[in-house]
């Protein structure tokens, strides 16, 4: 009796490690993004659960000041919508991501979230 190989051909092969070779390239351009989107969220959070009774300005300020510990950069206090929901405040973010992978070719990710009881968008 004649047994037949099994197994990976070379080409098989090259195209699994091209294959796994573009995926971890896209996931070391993301993960950058959505760590800053990660700490945006928490800033929002921790704002809306300190000030309980501030001004939209306060907010924002406050924003600003732990945005430039945490490095946050895309977006500033400015950008910011805040509004009441009952006694809560509610802050909102939203904004475009642009990752550059190769050549001309890019990823374009829209973030949002929110510090109220809903979470993000």
């Amino acid at each position: 009796m004649i047994k037949r190989q099994r197994g990976v051909s070379l080409m098989g092969l090259m195209m699994g490690c091209v294959v796994l070779v573009l995926v971890a390239v896209l996931g070391m351009k993301v993960a950058p993004s959505y760590i800053e989107y990660s700490s945006i969220k928490k800033a929002v959070t921790g704002i809306s659960g300190e000030m309980r009774s501030a001004t939209v300005a306060d907010v924002r300020k406050a924003f600003d000041k732990r945005a430039q510990v945490d490095s946050i950069e895309v977006i500033t206090g400015g950008d910011l919508e805040v509004s009441k929901d009952g006694s809560d405040i509610v802050i909102s973010f939203s904004y475009p991501k642009k990752i550059p992978l190769f050549g001309n070719v890019s990823i374009l990710i829209d973030y949002a979230g929110s510090s109220g009881a809903g979470g993000a968008k």
